[in-house]
């Protein structure tokens, strides 16, 4: 199984398919602006292995220091995501990337290995369940209900940031931060601000561009945050029927 697995590289990332369900003949803006992105976090040490097929199979994580969320600890990968689709489910696919991930942590010397979940499943956060399996515990929560889980080798643990676990801004119309991480997410904003300008609604869009600018993120982040009246609602890419149901509040 493992030679039906590649890694993408500095030298390989132009061609390949970046596994996620976004189908399209034409090149999608999406999915050239997580390229973009994903070309340069390669550089420091960002991980995305995939299967060697136009599926969604794949796993992507990076050192938890360079890692665009704000989580800290020492010596941790942070899991973004783990996704295995369709017809490809069932075949132990999920199993050989995890695997994959924890081997690598341990070759390396790594103190762990993290990933945000929630107490209850959220629809853009990888399987917690499953992660779970693995030994993954909660190690961090916020009052609204996010997780922060870790598997240890040595007993340390990760954090959120203080700020993070506030989950509040003082900013009171609709405000996403947002990166280029996922393909999904620029097809979202455009959605959101031919809405919002349509219907004459205030909504900020922050784009996070920086590692700088993660880590001081004032919620739980994995390439999405959004609030609304000063209080964080979810972690969850929106369309526009949950935008309407957030300002219905």
């Amino acid at each position: 199984m493992l030679n039906e697995f590649i890694n993408l590289t500095s030298e390989n990332i132009a061609n390949e398919h970046l596994c996620c369900i976004i189908r399209s003949k034409k090149p999608s803006p999406g999915v050239e602006a997580k390229r973009a992105w994903l070309s340069e976090r390669i550089k420091e040490g960002h991980v995305f292995r995939k299967l060697n097929a136009k599926a969604t199979v794949f796993i992507e994580y990076a050192p938890l220091e360079m890692a665009w969320t704000p989580i800290v600890g020492d010596n941790y990968y942070y899991i973004y995501c783990l996704w295995v689709l369709g017809e490809y489910k069932g075949k132990s696919y999920g199993t050989a990337l995890m695997d994959y991930c924890i081997e690598d942590a341990n070759e390396n010397g790594k103190s762990g290995i993290c990933m945000l979940g929630a107490k209850k499943q959220k629809n853009w956060l990888s399987n917690q369940a499953f992660a779970k399996k693995y030994g993954f515990e909660v190690v961090d929560s916020t009052e609204d209900g996010y997780e922060l889980l870790a598997l240890s080798f040595d007993g340390t643990t990760p954090k959120f940031t203080e700020r993070a676990k506030k989950q509040q801004i003082d900013n009171q119309e609709l405000t996403i931060y947002y990166s280029m991480q996922c393909p999904f997410i620029l097809q979202k904003i455009d959605e959101i601000k031919q809405y919002s300008e349509t219907n004459n609604i205030a909504v900020s869009l922050i784009q996070i561009d920086s590692l700088k600018k993660a880590k001081e993120l004032p919620c739980v982040f994995n390439n999405w945050g959004a609030f609304y009246k000063g209080q964080f609602e979810t972690v969850n890419l929106l369309d526009v029927g949950l935008v309407e149901k957030i300002l219905k509040k």
